[in-house]
């Protein structure tokens, strides 16, 4: 991937053209209002993308899922390839076992796989503190498996651990980065990032890439962290104390880089 090697040097260059780093959303977004009001072209293109862990490698791990009293969901991908591995190796979950779900939406989309009324099941705002108290209740009578991918669930297995959990992590899908060979001589004013992989993803494809120009804008503190850590230099920062979207705090840049 190439830069523009713009003789600017203010903070606000006008921007026309963005490149998002993950797929394209199938219904209008606030993003196409951008594109409206400022004149500028967004383009959509996932920097990293799921594969699944097959059923010969999962056995490798010597885990049984329906050997485990509850089930920890991070995510409706974990929940997805869960449950893909348990019908290729013809293993069905207990109807007592207990599902753990990080958020409400991951526990809806829970309700695909098994029989709602019929299981248990708790979730939480956001973070695994939101079900300590429901988790600390069943803390010494049952073993825990954690569903994740290769990226692990850091938060999750740290409390898990402080807290004495009898529990195993299990790997069900690894994130890896896309091929993207064919943006190499393509030129984008501003990437947009929502996490280190895509940063991971943008130096496994373009080993020499060179900032110069090209704004960056980044979506938390660990995308953040992973774009300072090249050197790179931020332009566009969400969420923050002000700003509580990415749309909110690109149009905060494109008010004075694209002003006429």
């Amino acid at each position: 991937m190439t830069v523009k090697s713009n003789a600017q040097s203010e903070t606000y260059r006008q921007v026309k053209t963005i490149l998002i780093s993950q797929p394209k959303p199938e219904r209008q977004t606030p993003y196409t209002e951008l594109e409206e009001k400022y004149g500028v072209r967004i383009d959509w293109r996932p920097f990293i993308h799921v594969e699944p862990v097959s059923a010969r490698e999962f056995r490798r791990q010597r885990i049984r899922p329906d050997e485990f009293g509850a089930v920890i969901f991070t995510s409706k991908t974990a929940i997805d390839h869960f449950f893909r591995l348990c019908k290729e190796l013809r293993i069905e979950m207990p109807q007592e076992t207990r599902y753990f779900c990080l958020t409400e939406a991951i526990a809806n989309y829970l309700q695909k796989f098994i029989v709602y009324r019929k299981r248990k099941v708790a979730a939480g705002k956001r973070k695994i503190e939101d079900l300590k108290s429901a988790l600390m209740k069943h803390r010494s009578k049952l073993r825990f498996l954690l569903p994740c991918g290769n990226l692990g669930a850091k938060e999750v297995s740290r409390f898990l651990t402080e807290n004495g959990f009898d529990w195993q992590e299990a790997l069900v899908y690894r994130t890896v980065s896309s091929d993207l060979s064919d943006l190499k001589d393509i030129t984008y004013d501003m990437l947009v990032f929502f996490s280190p992989q895509g940063i991971q993803s943008l130096y496994d494809n373009f080993p020499d890439f060179k900032q110069n120009n090209t704004r960056i804008a980044v979506w938390g503190e660990s995308t953040s962290k992973a774009v300072e850590e090249r050197g790179l230099k931020i332009n566009v920062k969400a969420p923050t104390a002000e700003v509580k979207s990415m749309t909110e705090a690109l149009k905060r840049y494109l008010e004075i880089s694209n002003k006429k």
